[in-house]
């Protein structure tokens, strides 16, 4: 009987997995594993709260493969080498990464593999279309977005593929697992000790079920809003699907198919799909721009140091009301609303002139969502260093920003509840506030919230100026 190895790593679904198709196809036995190597994710390991969200999944995973989910923790390469000793396979199987440091070690451990004889097969789970499928006219990959996104309408959308038929005869006996070196699943140290993640844990359902569920539930209720409702931070009107994406739950063509009788509404949800395509391909093709911006006029930006401003940021004490609510979101759920993700960064890096860097490693450790393609995007395109950059000029003004899309300043009294007796006027801009709508609201500027730590005229010229400088 002929044993394969399927290596899942963020990939973790039985549903449109090709990897898992394929090795069912064509072997009569497969061991599943989970090789927890960190390292090798170079400068980029996995932050906090997406060690959380990965142990649950895996635990997920592994209930759902009747708990024949083999954890290892060791260097890929040779613990992939002493599993095909171990298990007498003949292949291996795995779905691709597209992470720069990823490419690498995959590279080298499908040789080592091949040169030993050993069957290798790599397929895509995680995206629509491969990085290199997508051209431009000129045969180079896209830096622009519309484009890009009006070339993959043109191929077409893909289906999802079949789902994995997996029995229980298939996976590789209870008995000869038993007699193999198993790595206990709390072993892998994906928890923290400290158990401070109760907030996230109240917010996601991180399984294939809960991922599922969340679909449904925004095409039946946000999906018709979605236009109109992805920018209002205090309404239900986005998918929250994207750490079931990043860690493979659920995949793009599961969504494409999924999406298909949603009309016009369905097609703004997936133009955001796009961008999501657009982060791993610009990834892939401009590694660099993990740690440097694809603009290189900013690769000698004169960025400030201020660290007492850093820390006001993270903790969502800097004085501005939405910049505030998005970064405590963030802390107690591992997730900030898209709207608010760009306006908080715009302040970061416009306001206080620190570098996007920084905001890039505080949302790589808190999100349960952080990808490093989609990370890296969005603050290139924020700080306008990266490719189809927002104009450096360009400064979301986090009260007219507050004001146009949190009105009511409903998004705020949730996550700064000392500013909730506040009257709308001036919820966004509480500086500016008679002493006597203050004091009817009960709020002591300096003492129950601070004072903004920038003035935001002063310090958006102070931007503009150095850009004029750098230009």
């Amino acid at each position: 009987m002929s044993t394969a190895i399927v290596w899942f790593r963020r990939d973790l679904r039985l549903s449109d997995n090709p990897a898992l198709s394929a090795a069912l196809a064509n072997h009569e036995r497969i061991l599943p594993v989970y090789i927890h190597a960190p390292e090798e994710e170079a400068s980029w390991q996995s932050g906090a709260a997406g060690r959380w969200w990965l142990h649950h999944g895996l635990k997920d995973l592994s209930e759902q493969l009747l708990g024949r989910l083999l954890f290892r923790r060791g260097g890929s390469r040779e613990t992939l080498q002493d599993l095909v000793a171990e298990s007498g396979a003949t292949a291996v199987y795995w779905n691709r990464l597209y992470e720069p440091a990823a490419v690498r070690r995959d590279t080298q451990v499908k040789q080592a593999l091949r040169d030993a004889g050993i069957k290798v097969v790599s397929s895509n789970a995680a995206l629509l279309f491969e990085p290199w499928e997508v051209q431009n006219r000129q045969g180079g990959a896209y830096r622009v977005f519309t484009p890009f996104w009006k070339r993959l309408l043109e191929f077409g959308l893909p289906k999802a593929g079949p789902d994995a038929a997996v029995r229980g005869g298939q996976l590789l006996a209870p008995k000869t697992l038993a007699g193999m070196r198993r790595t206990a699943l709390d072993e892998l140290g994906l928890m923290p000790e400290i158990a401070w993640y109760q907030g996230i844990a109240d917010a996601w359902h991180p399984t294939r079920v809960g991922a599922e569920a969340r679909l449904d539930e925004f095409l039946a209720t946000g999906l018709r809003h979605y236009a109109h409702g992805r920018d209002l931070p205090d309404k239900d009107q986005v998918s929250r699907l994207s750490p079931y994406l990043h860690f493979g739950q659920l995949g793009p063509r599961e969504i494409v198919a999924a999406c298909r009788s949603g009309g016009h509404a369905a097609a703004e949800f997936l133009r955001q799909l796009g961008w999501r395509e657009f982060a791993h391909h610009l990834l892939f093709h401009f590694p660099h721009t993990a740690d440097a911006p694809l603009n290189e006029r900013f690769a000698g930006f004169p960025w400030r140091e201020d660290g007492a401003a850093m820390l006001a940021w993270q903790r969502g004490l800097t004085g501005i009301p939405l910049v505030d609510a998005g970064m405590r979101q963030l802390w107690e759920t591992g997730w900030m609303h898209n709207r608010v993700r760009m306006i908080a960064a715009s302040f970061l890096t416009k306001n206080l002139l620190l570098p996007w860097e920084t905001g890039a490693r505080w949302f790589w450790d808190t999100l349960v969502d952080a990808d490093l393609a989609s990370n890296s995007l969005g603050w290139q395109w924020v700080a306008g260093c990266g490719a189809d950059a927002a104009p450096y000029f360009r400064v979301f003004n986090p009260v007219i920003q507050g004001e146009k899309f949190d009105p009511l300043g409903s998004y705020v009294r949730h996550w700064v509840p000392e500013l909730a007796q506040l009257p709308s006027k001036w919820i966004h801009r509480p500086w500016e506030a008679p002493d006597s709508v203050l004091g009817e609201a009960g709020v002591v500027l300096g003492e129950d919230y601070p004072r903004p730590i920038v003035d935001l005229k002063a310090s958006r010229q102070r931007a503009l100026d150095v850009w004029a400088r750098v230009k």
